[in-house]
Formats: structure tokens, sequence, C-alpha cells
């Protein structure tokens, strides 16, 4: 045995201590590629990591040979179990930033799951008479602050490093327009914060917001329904919804906010709104400073069918290197555009049942001969109201290419009917008189997860699910791709086939946005689980088993040793 002496021992300390930091470092640097996607790797900064929107994590310790090995590391439980866990995770150098039922916000060692701080919003009584109540998607994090939008029309920012509230904006008149609130969180375009509210089934005005993020004071508000006769004939613009509910996410290489807008109110019933109802239904290009438009989409014009704009902007080099925009709406078609004009590069249907048109035009991006619903008949519509998929995103993978994402084939009856007087600030226009979640004609209604080249369509690989899965989705560097069905059953399947490589119960459904980063060069994977979101319940018409799923709220997280 060789001896050391004391000062060496100290000295060769120190040098192992300095090899072991520098090999977890190589360990996070070496899943580092390079570019947007890539950058930050051990943190989880944005809702989509990274302002592509890939839902992405370029870490790769945790991959094919060893995910059969995952467990659970710590549970994080709220306390609340009303709608579940249906945030997407931030996590900054170590610390979770996450929000529960009603509000409520929490910093957490990222390694531990120990509580840093928590923020309890003091709601206005009125959201207890809303109709989106309860639940939040998430928190923004920057600037030192974290952003909330709060279930009573405002955005918040807290102390990063304490949780003390430091400004507090009302945005929306609560009573006035029939309790529009922000169940997402709004989120950063340099010192922006912008974000829109709930109502597009609601008879208001719908609205876009934007404050100084360090300020809270108001800079802008982009209404959604457009301020034009030929568009909105009569009153229907007054009554006529359009909102942003989901995230937009801001491209700083050309800074411009991508933000999707919802249906036209009344939903199915189109009688006094006979022009093209812009901007619902619409993809929007802003100037994050003016809140002006760059560009703009209408993917469904005079939408009565329920199909929002509102999904993810999805930002993917083409074989050229010319970087595209690829957009689902819930009308079950994929839309390929130059992210800098809008213009259209390609269409591609997603969902395999299809009877609301016969296509879209590829170069105008308009539907071909759709099939509106017609007053007081009863007609069947595919996909339904919540969409060829709902509004978990999916996640794009550099490597191989594939953007994994979820479809659920299913299909409604909607009769509808001409839009009364809507009663209560917890009431909807939806102009109709029955609505019912079906199978789609001579099949069995039911879900997958699907692997597809974003840009043409062509499918890598599809795996089937007796029901929807309705958790977001997340590709790792390590060639897995997680995510949570209804009955709590948690996935990692092989990015290239789709193989299942690891499950776990979780004992509620999975709504959030599972993640994965790293603290001290270990990674871990969060998946948030609880089902809930109103999408269960619309879905009861074809899958009545929901009606005996358990509820729940944890926050579970996993590693390898």
């Amino acid at each position: 045995m060789t001896h050391v002496s004391s000062g060496n021992k100290k000295q060769l300390a120190a040098l192992v201590a300095a090899m072991t930091v520098g090999l977890l470092a190589a360990a996070s640097a070496s899943a580092a590629g390079s570019g947007p996607g890539y950058d930050d790797p051990n943190n989880w900064p944005q809702y989509h990591r990274s302002y592509n929107a890939w839902r992405f994590s370029p870490l790769e310790q945790i991959n094919k040979t060893n995910v059969k090995n995952l467990h659970v590391a710590w549970i994080h439980q709220p306390g609340s179990i009303t709608h579940g866990l249906q945030a997407t995770p931030i996590v900054v150098d170590g610390v979770m930033y996450t929000i529960a039922a009603d509000n409520n916000v929490f910093a957490l060692d990222a390694a531990t799951g120990k509580i840093i701080w928590r923020y309890t919003a003091k709601l206005d009584p009125i959201v207890k008479e809303v109709f989106y109540g309860s639940a939040s998607r998430g928190v923004t994090v920057g600037r030192g602050k974290v952003f909330v939008g709060t279930l009573d029309g405002r955005f918040v920012a807290l102390d990063q490093k304490t949780g003390k509230e430091l400004w507090s904006t009302q945005l929306s008149d609560m009573k006035k327009d029939y309790g529009a609130l922000f169940s997402s969180p709004p989120q950063l375009a340099g010192d922006t914060l912008f974000g829109g509210t709930t109502g597009g089934d609601q008879p208001i005005i719908g609205k876009i917001f934007a404050v100084n993020a360090d300020t809270g004071a108001r800079t802008w508000t982009f209404e959604v329904p457009k301020d034009d006769p030929k568009s909105w004939p009569g009153d229907s613009r007054k009554v006529g919804g359009g909102s942003a509910w989901l995230p937009g996410t801001y491209d700083p290489t050309t800074d411009t906010i991508y933000i999707g807008t919802s249906n036209a109110a009344p939903d199915f019933n189109h009688e006094d709104r006979k022009g093209d109802n812009l901007y619902t239904a619409t993809l929007l290009a802003l100037d994050p400073k003016t809140g002006k438009i760059k560009w703009h989409r209408q993917e469904v014009p005079q939408d009565t069918w329920d199909f929002d704009s509102a999904y993810e902007a999805l930002l993917v080099p083409d074989a050229t290197g010319k970087t595209q925009l690829v957009h689902l709406n819930k009308n079950g078609f994929v839309y390929v555009m130059d992210k800098d004009n809008g213009a259209m590069r390609n269409v591609w249907q997603y969902t395999e049942n299809m009877n609301w048109s016969k296509g879209v035009d590829p170069k105008t991006g308009l539907p071909i001969d759709p099939v509106y619903p017609e007053t007081d008949k009863q007609k069947l519509h595919c996909p339904n109201l919540l969409g060829a998929r709902s509004w978990n995103a999916g996640a794009y993978n550099p490597k191989t290419k594939l953007w994994y994402s979820q479809g659920m084939e299913v299909c409604n009856t909607v009769t509808s009917a001409k839009q009364g007087p809507v009663p209560g600030i917890g009431g909807l226009s939806l102009g109709l008189s029955e609505i019912t979640l079906t199978n789609p004609p001579g099949k069995k209604a039911d879900g997958w997860l699907g692997a597809f080249d974003p840009l043409t369509g062509k499918q890598a690989w599809k795996v089937r699910f007796e029901m929807p899965p309705l958790s977001h989705v997340l590709a790792t560097g390590g060639g897995l791709v997680f995510t949570g069905d209804m009955f709590g059953g948690l996935y990692a399947f092989d990015a290239d086939n789709g193989k299942e490589l690891w499950k776990f119960n979780a004992g509620s459904g999975a709504r959030g946005g599972p993640i994965s980063y790293a603290v001290n060069g270990k990674q871990y994977i969060a998946i948030p689980t609880g089902l809930g979101s109103h999408s269960p319940g619309f879905l009861t018409g074809a899958f009545p088993q929901i009606r005996n799923l358990p509820g729940g709220a944890a926050l579970l997280v996993f590693t390898v040793d």
C-alpha cells in the first residue's frame, strides 16, 4: 500500500473531488448537442423546455438500457386533488417550481422534493362561480421572478428565492367577462409577459394581455375578435368568444410571439356570425413590444366545430436547414408553414377518422367542403370537440427527427341550436341542444401515441391505448419517449420503434407535463399525476369507465442509481 501524507491527502481529495465534478459535468456535457433544444441541458427552464416547443431533454444518462431500473426518488403531494396536476414543472439550478389546484405554487429542492417555499394565492370568491376553476397548467420563471396567471384574472409575480408576492395586476373583468381566467402560465418575451384567458366558449370579446414583467404595468391588449363587420356581422363580435387559453411561445431569433386562438362563440351555431370570424381559430405571430400582428393564419374560418388553433407552435428544421413551423389543429390536420410569414409549405391529416371536411387545400390552407352543423339537426362530426388530440403537447427528438404526439379517435354527435342569453358567469355559449362523444362509424373509440415526420406526416410507429392518453409527451437524448395514460400507467417507449421499455402504476391518470433535468450530475424524470381537467368528463360519452377512475395529485420523480 502506498503511504500518502496528510498534506497530500488533502491535495488528493481535492483532485478526486475535482475529477468527480468534471466527470459529472462531462456526463451532462456529453448530452449536449448544439443549438436550440440542446441548450441548458440540466434545466427545464420554460413550459416546453426550449422556445421551439420540442419538449426534448438532451440528457442521456437514463437510456434504453437502464430505464428498466427507474425507481421513485421522491414524491410531492400538494394536498388537493381537484382537477389533478395539469402543470409542466419548471426546473432552474436545482430548484423545481410547480403549481397545483387553486394557484398553490411550490418551490422544491429538485433532488429531494423538500419544500423551499409555498405561495397560496388569495383569490376573489368569484372563482367559486367560474366554469374553468381550480386548475392551473404551470408557472413561468425568469428575471428573478416566478410568474402566475390566476383563477381570478390576474398576472402575479413572486420573488424567485422567497415566494414573496412582488406585484399583482388585474387584467380580466371577471364579472363582465363571464369568469375569463388564466388557466395557463403567461410567458416571457424579453421584458414582456403575455398570455390569454379562457373564454372561447363564452359571450365575450376574448383578449390577449401583456404587461411589463418587472413592474406589472399593462403594455398592450389584443382583442381576438377583429373589429370588422365583414368578419363579424351585426353585434356578433361582442359575444364572439375567442381567446388564447394555452401558452404561446417566443422566438428570440426573430423577436416574435406565436400564440394560437380558440373557437368563435356560440361554438356550434353560426347563424348570427356568417363571416370568417377573424382572429378566432387562428395562429398569430405578434410583435411582443406592441402586440401588433406580423402575420396570421386562420386555420378554421367561421369555426362551428370548436376546433381551436390553440396548440403549440413547433419549430423544426427541414432538409435544407430552414426552420418550418408545424402546427396541429384540433380539426385533425397539421399545418406546415414558413415561420417568418406563415406561407403554407404542407398540410397532412393527423387523425384516422375525419368527416367534417374533405381535406385542406395545401396552397391556401383552407378547408375543402366543410360540413357545418345545422340548427335543430343532429350531425356526427369527426374529430370531436376536444380535438384529434387534446391540449397535451407532443415532443420532438432532433436525433430521430420524429415528433411524438398522441391522438384520440373519438367523434361527437351535435344538435345545433340558436343561443339564448347565457345565465351566470359560469355559463357557456355553446349553441347546441345536445352533444355526445361517441365511437367513430363502425369502430370502437380509442387513442394512440404516434411517431411522425412532422414535416410530411410519414408515420414511423404507433402504440394503441384503450382510452386516449391525456399526458404531455417527453422525448430524451437517451432515446426514450415518456408519457402516461388515464388509468395511471406511466410509460417509457423506445423512440425508434415504440417498444415499451418501462411501466409504472401511479394510481391516478396523468394530465400534466413529464420533464427531465439533472442535479449534481444525476438525471431525473418528473411526471405529474392525478386525472383532471374537463376532458375526462366529456369523454365519458365514449368511455363510461372513466366515471370509476380515481382522482389524485402526486408529482412523482424517478431516477436510476
